[in-house]
């Protein structure tokens, strides 16, 4: 039987290689199991648009480096079209959300990789976003010299994944603070774990939180 509980809206983050792709196969089973309706999305991207934007984003364009800024600002041009026209209008037609990323990623990686300031992209996501947040944020973490040898292993690398380590290490101290910063709603799985240990433990956070 399907579930009466309102709609929900769960996003996925991690760095590159932590496993999101993995785990969010693993919700699409535990949601398809209590027949929920359910929709697939990432970021950036979800929309023409946001995946016209996208497309600005992780391009290694040789005639011209995108701005620290620029590229601030181009994900949240991004997340605005994704949350108006797909996000919000899914929740409204009682459809839960699954995405592969949302605003704790232009968190860590403009605030924190980036180094603009984790103050000054939070700035700009309240304004953006108001209180509109995920129900659940599942973090996967891991270490970033094992996740960028898994990111290697599995395709050649966008221009955000090119990256030194050091951008990684200080995007992933950003999702420890957010994940340390919001308890009720977030919670951390060690993406190096066994991919049977990692299903066990995302199943059982989805069965406490969403019954």
């Amino acid at each position: 039987m399907q579930t009466n509980q309102k709609a929900r809206f769960i996003a996925i983050e991690g760095l590159e290689g932590a496993g999101k792709s993995t785990a969010i196969q693993f919700v699409r089973k535990f949601l398809a199991e209590k027949s929920i309706d359910v929709v697939y999305t990432r970021e950036p991207g979800g929309t023409f648009l946001a995946e016209k934007i996208r497309q600005l984003l992780v391009t290694p364009f040789k005639e011209e480096a995108l701005s620290p800024e620029s590229e601030l600002l181009l994900m949240y041009a991004s997340r605005m079209q994704h949350v108006e026209k797909f996000i919000k209008p899914a929740l409204s037609n009682n459809q839960w959300v699954v995405s592969d990323r949302f605003n704790w990623s232009s968190l860590a990686y403009q605030g924190g990789g980036r180094q603009l300031g984790f103050d000054k992209v939070k700035q700009l996501n309240d304004l953006l976003l108001g209180d509109f947040k995920p129900d659940l944020t599942i973090y996967l973490d891991i270490d970033p010299e094992i996740g960028l040898e898994r990111a290697k292993s599995r395709n050649a690398l966008d221009r955000i994944e090119q990256e030194k380590i050091d951008f990684f290490s200080r995007a992933r101290e950003v999702f420890l603070h957010l994940v340390a910063e919001n308890p009720q709603t977030s919670v951390l799985i060690e993406g190096s774990q066994s991919v049977k240990t990692v299903e066990k433990q995302l199943i059982e956070t989805l069965t406490v939180v969403f019954g």
